[in-house]
């Protein structure tokens, strides 16, 4: 790589995004371009779970070959008709305040949590640590978004930052009104996407950048994939599903029904990116 340094940005988008992009990097180290390597690796809420596996030394067919199987004991979650009222509400009057909106989307999480209206913390972690393969920081250069559900403050854990790896997963897919925000060091916090589906901005800086983007649009405060990298002094491609992709996503990206499908869309739209990805990152 002639000494350029390559970044992986792995958004987020339910557990359909989980799937689809392991899907996306198996077909692509299927066709010889393997992002696994990469000097960075930003992961925000599915991208903090496909980040920490992959980080961990996973191997992407037993990744994706995990996807592929029935989703025995997962029930499909989603927003209640309330949470989305108020998330849309925090959206009107939060435009160009993005910490207010982050607080008010955090007040949102802490009071679906109080009402009952999500899992507990403890049974959130139980799923997250069923998803890594380790709950040890790698010794590799992973950084995970969360936001502080209660000041708005936007933050990136590492392996420096002394929280464990699996609270910081936890976080960062913290989905507010739908998961419980989860603590760290007596400060409750949500899901990193709350700033930007994909915080793509994190990897600014380095001379190769590859973004799997599930949702890369952004929704009022909430930047988008390609406001965040227009600019950047860097080789950059972006990634997010194909219609076919999408199909197979559906409506509901917190259905594990539709995980063997995201997963296997995203294999095969693999083949038809990975001319564009290996030019950006081995050309």
């Amino acid at each position: 790589m002639n000494g350029q340094r390559t970044a992986l940005v792995l958004g987020g988008g339910g557990i359909t995004g989980i799937a689809w992009e392991v899907g996306v990097l198996a077909g692509l180290a299927e066709a010889g371009v393997d992002l696994t390597g990469a000097d960075l690796v930003v992961g925000t809420s599915a991208g903090s779970v496909v980040g920490a596996q992959l980080t961990s030394g996973a191997d992407l067919e037993m990744l994706f070959a995990r996807q592929l199987e029935p989703p025995t004991g997962e029930q499909a979650a989603r927003m209640t008709r309330a949470a989305l009222a108020r998330y849309a509400w925090a959206v009107l009057r939060s435009r160009g305040d993005d910490v207010g909106f982050r607080r008010r989307v955090g007040a949102l999480a802490i009071a679906a949590e109080q009402a009952g209206l999500t899992p507990t913390e403890q049974e959130r972690l139980d799923v997250i640590s069923s998803r890594l393969v380790s709950r040890e920081w790698p010794d590799r250069d992973l950084r995970v978004t969360a936001v502080d559900a209660q000041s708005g403050e936007f933050r990136v854990l590492d392996r420096t930052s002394g929280v464990p790896l699996l609270q910081a997963v936890a976080a960062s897919c913290a989905v507010p009104g739908v998961y419980p925000p989860v603590t760290i060091d007596g400060r409750r916090y949500v899901d990193g996407g709350m700033r930007s589906a994909a915080n793509a901005d994190l990897a600014e800086g380095y001379d190769r950048v590859v973004v799997l983007a599930p949702i890369p649009r952004g929704v009022g405060p909430l930047a988008s994939v390609d406001a965040q990298v227009t600019g950047m002094v860097a080789r950059v491609a972006v990634v997010s599903p194909d219609e076919a992709a999408r199909r197979a996503i559906g409506r509901n990206v917190l259905d594990p029904a539709a995980r063997a499908g995201s997963a296997r869309a995203g294999r095969a739209q693999a083949a038809g990116v990975a001319a564009e990805v290996a030019e950006v990152w081995q050309g």
